[in-house]
C-alpha cells in the first residue's frame, strides 16, 4: 500500500500510459467522441481474425450455439446510450492508496452501443432450469494475483436476461475498434466497467456461482487483503463539472474572470435516474441547486447547469448528485483496500480575478 498520491510507482505509470481517462472538458458532449471515451485494458489487446472468430454459447443449455459475427449482426439490433465508469475511478484520491491504475475522477464516458440483446440468444440456447449464472470469457489473457487467467466475469441469470443487456459490435455508429473489444463485447447498462467483458469468445451458463479470479477475488469492497468483502456491482451516483476558465499547465488549477459564470457538467448513477445535483463554491459549506437537463437514455448521464456569481478570491467548487433511490455522494471517500467505488464529490480549485 502507498501512503499518498505523491509516490506513484513505475508500474502505475506504465498502466496510466496504456489506459486513458476522459478530459473533463469533453463532458460538454452528451455522447463522448470515440477517442475521448475512457479506456482500461487489463492485459493485452488480442489479435482477432473476424473470419475465423466464433462465439460459443454453452454450458447448462439444451442447444449449444456457435455464432459468427455476421450471424450475430443478422439478429434484431438495438442502440442504447450507456454511461460507463471504471470501478476504480477516484482510486488515486484515497489514502492510503492501493497500487493499481491511478485514476483521479475522469474514468468515464458515454457512448451509443449497437448490438443484439443477449436474452434471446440465451433463450434460443435453452437455459437449463438449474442455471444460476452466466459466465462471459474474453480473448484477453494474462497474470493477475499470481494467477494465469483469461479475463472473465459472471452475471446472475436474472441480470443477464434483462432487456438492456447487449452483445455489442458497434460504438457510436462504427465497428468496435480493437481497444474497445472488437469484434464483440458485453454491455451491461448501470454496472461498473469490469462487467462489460471485451473480446468475447464464449458465454457459459453454469449451475453454481462462478469462482474465477476477477469475480471471486478482485472487484470487492474489503477492509484488508484477507477480508472477502462484498462484490462491486452497479455504479454509485457521481457528478462531474467542466472546470471553468483556463488551467495552469501543471496543477490544473483554474483561473476565472469575476462576474457571472455558468458551471456545467454531467451526473449519473447505476441505481436510478439522477434527480438532484447541487453545487458549492466554498468547499461544501453551502450548496445551491443546479438545473437538470435531459439524459440521452435511461442508462446515460444527465446534464446540469448552475449560474455562479464569481467573486474575486480563492474558491473551491464542488458538485454532488442524488439518484432516485436516495443514494447521494459523500463529501469524503469511504476507504477500502483496493480503492473501488470512490464517489466523493469533485473539488476544483479556482482563482477569480
Amino acid at each position: 500500500m502507498s501512503t499518498s498520491t505523491s509516490d506513484i510507482t513505475l508500474e502505475e505509470l506504465r498502466l496510466a500510459a496504456r489506459n486513458h481517462a476522459l478530459p473533463l472538458e469533453a463532458l460538454r458532449h452528451p455522447i463522448t467522441p470515440l477517442g475521448l471515451h475512457y479506456l482500461l485494458i487489463h492485459f493485452d489487446i488480442p489479435a482477432v481474425d473476424e473470419q475465423s472468430w466464433r462465439l460459443e454459447v454453452g454450458g447448462r443449455v439444451a442447444r449449444p450455439l456457435t455464432l459468427g459475427l455476421e450471424e450475430i449482426k443478422e439478429r434484431p439490433s438495438r442502440t442504447v446510450a450507456v454511461t460507463l465508469e471504471c470501478a476504480g475511478n477516484g482510486r488515486a484520491l484515497i489514502s492510503p492508496r492501493a497500487v493499481s491504475q491511478p485514476w483521479l475522477t475522469e474514468a468515464v464516458g458515454t457512448a451509443e452501443w449497437t448490438g443484439t440483446p443477449l436474452a434471446p440468444i440465451l433463450e434460443a440456447a435453452g437455459v437449463a432450469p438449474e442455471a444460476v449464472e452466466v459466465v462471459f470469457t474474453g480473448l484477453d489473457r494474462g497474470v493477475q494475483g499470481d494467477v494465469e487467467q483469461a479475463y472473465e466475469r459472471s452475471l446472475p441469470l436474472a441480470d443477464a436476461l434483462r432487456d438492456e443487456v447487449l452483445l455489442a459490435y458497434e460504438i457510436n455508429g462504427q465497428p468496435l475498434p480493437p481497444q474497445h473489444g472488437y469484434p464483440l463485447r458485453l454491455v451491461v447498462p448501470g454496472w461498473y466497467g469490469m462487467t462489460h467483458v471485451k473480446w468475447l469468445r464464449s458465454i457459459t451458463v453454469v449451475d453454481e456461482p462462478f469462482r474465477g479470479w476477477q469475480q471471486e477475488v478482485s472487484y470487492h469492497l474489503r477492509d484488508s487483503e484477507e477480508d472477502p468483502g462484498r462484490p462491486v456491482t452497479r455504479m454509485l451516483p457521481r457528478s462531474l463539472m467542466i472546470p471553468p476558465g483556463i488551467p495552469d499547465f501543471l496543477s490544473r488549477a483554474r483561473f476565472v474572470d469575476a462576474g457571472p459564470c455558468e458551471l456545467e457538467g454531467r451526473a449519473w448513477s447505476g441505481w436510478g435516474t439522477i434527480e438532484r445535483v447541487e453545487v458549492s463554491a466554498d468547499g461544501g459549506r453551502s450548496w445551491g441547486e443546479a438545473i437538470l437537463g435531459e439524459a440521452p437514455s435511461e442508462f446515460a448521464w444527465r446534464g446540469w447547469t448552475y449560474e455562479w456569481e464569481a467573486e474575486p478570491g480563492e474558491h473551491e467548487l464542488c458538485c454532488r448528485a442524488e439518484d432516485a433511490a436516495g443514494n447521494a455522494q459523500p463529501l469524503s471517500p469511504d476507504w477500502n483496500f483496493d480503492g473501488f467505488c470512490n464517489n466523493a464529490v469533485q473539488r476544483v480549485r479556482v482563482t477569480v480575478s
